[in-house]
């Protein structure tokens, strides 16, 4: 496997070595770590699109474009309200 460099600040940096540290990795080890775990926005849409076809299957949940929406509002407000307290 090759290593590639990418330019960062140096505060993202160090807050990322730092995290990295208390997590008992290196920096490499816990960017890999994290690169393998987070999803792209199209895993994420796809991953959404299986849950509504499973809950749709299992108790026939299908809501109209705009229940999805004000629930998605919600969903955003609250977590604007737990990020601020």
């Amino acid at each position: 496997m090759s290593d590639a460099n990418v330019r960062i600040p140096e505060e993202a940096r160090d807050r990322l070595a730092a995290i990295a540290t208390a997590e008992g990795l290196s920096l490499r080890a816990y960017l890999a770590r994290l690169a393998e775990t987070l999803l792209t926005p199209a895993e994420r849409a796809e991953r959404a699109e299986q849950a509504l076809t499973a809950l749709r299957e299992w108790n026939g949940y299908a809501p109209t474009p705009a229940e999805q929406h004000d629930l998605d509002s919600e969903l955003d407000r609250r977590l604007a309200q737990g990020a601020v307290q």
